[in-house]
């Protein structure tokens, strides 16, 4: 009997996750890759450690939770771990369930899936680029940029994003899946450093705080994170940050005007830094503020204030002059004016709209025999491994039911 002809458009995380999947299934996979070797996005992940999933991965990390919530269930992050114990990857869990392949080096993760790959016979096509599928019969033919064509009775399409487009992500899906009658959502940079508007941007740059950051609008905390904040020339960045960045992109996009309050006191409370202020009641405000702030932080704060000179003594300032210093400390506002571009962005956020995907099955349901995996979907998550468990647990689902 023929082995069913799998052909799955893109050679990165979720689309060798696949091609391993249903191979095992007993199906005949082609992978078609338009760089001139696979997987060259994994290299980049992690700082070149691979941070490849999250122990702590659920719904509730990600844009669509409900939809999410079916494959998670069909494909773990714990199933994530032993599948790749299998393939000889041992993890090593971090801070905050982020978990890396023990020898801290994103290329074991390549070469694990290499090895898998050459022993299931899975053929790939580097330097191919797929421009249109369609559909014909009960199948598919995909015309390749070389002017060939290759048939197959289902397709995979894990084309990724437009995030990082050195490594190739361009958002060829899209037009692909457009000319089969999908929709796609809205396209915006996510997990990304975010540009703000401020006059102390190039005195503050390289100044890192743990603290913790909200995102406000029209006087709302929309989402309130807490961790490392990194502020540079142009802007804020850090864990904190990128996690943020997909809802302050989003409401830049509906014309929204967000806010970033950075709160530099979390573990003190207004009266305390009032009692603090009384005890250093002779001291210059700039040597008050020694020991509670980062001192690189303090001229700004006190400029600010509107106080003049950094030798005012805290018992000679104003009492608004002191309202205003203090109520910086926990309601530093910086306006967002935008983002770093999609080199710079880790993720995708929008995609091809999951309304138009079943979500047990991540199959079309415009096409028959037409599935779908990671980030070329709706589907975008918090910084921290979540992603890419995406990746593998929508490759598993999608493998799964097309090999059947």
């Amino acid at each position: 009997m023929k082995k069913p002809k799998i052909v799955i458009i893109g050679g990165g995380a979720s689309g060798l996750f696949a091609a391993i999947v249903a191979s095992r299934n007993n199906t005949d996979v082609t992978i078609i890759e338009k760089n001139s070797r696979i997987g060259k996005k994994i290299l980049a992940t992690g700082n070149g450690r691979c941070n490849y999933t999250n122990v702590n991965a659920d719904q509730n990390a990600y844009n669509h939770p409900e939809f999410v919530l079916s494959v998670l269930k069909q494909f773990s992050a714990h199933q994530t771990i032993e599948f790749f114990q299998e393939l000889g990857i041992e993890p090593k869990v971090e801070d905050f369930g982020k978990a890396y392949p023990l020898s801290e080096q994103a290329s074991s993760i390549i070469d694990v899936f290499l090895y898998e790959l050459e022993k299931l016979n899975v053929a790939i096509k580097t330097d191919t680029q797929a421009k249109e599928i369609v559909k014909k019969g009960s199948g598919f033919l995909i015309h390749l940029d070389h002017g060939d064509a290759l048939y197959a009775d289902k397709v995979i399409l894990a084309t990724g994003g437009k995030a990082m487009p050195s490594s190739g992500s361009d958002g060829l899906g899209y037009p692909i899946a457009r000319k089969l009658g999908h929709h796609v959502s809205t396209i915006f940079p996510a997990l990304v450093k975010l540009t703000l508007d401020s006059p102390y941007l190039k005195s503050l740059n390289g100044v890192k705080i743990t603290s913790t950051v909200q995102l406000i609008n029209k006087n709302q905390v929309v989402q309130e994170e807490n961790g490392d904040i990194l502020f540079t020339n142009y802007g804020i960045s850090g864990p904190t940050i990128l996690d943020i960045s997909r809802k302050a992109n989003e409401l830049l996009i509906a014309k929204e005007a967000p806010i970033i309050n950075v709160i530099l006191l979390d573990s003190l409370s207004k009266i305390q830094v009032y009692e603090r202020f009384q005890k250093f009641k002779d001291k210059p405000v700039d040597q008050s503020l020694i020991g509670l702030v980062n001192k690189r932080i303090i001229p700004a704060l006190i400029k600010q204030a509107g106080i003049q000179k950094h030798q005012t003594l805290i018992c000679e300032l104003t009492h608004l002059e002191k309202e205003f210093l203090i109520n910086l400390l926990f309601n530093w506002h910086f306006p967002v004016t935008g983002s770093k571009g999609f080199e710079d962005a880790q993720v995708t956020a929008g995609g091809i709209e999951v309304s138009e995907i079943d979500a047990d099955t991540l199959e079309s349901k415009l096409i028959e025999g037409l599935y779908f995996t990671g980030e070329v979907m709706d589907i975008d998550g918090l910084c921290g491994g979540y992603n890419l468990q995406w990746a593998w647990s929508s490759a598993y689902v999608a493998a799964q039911n097309a090999s059947k």
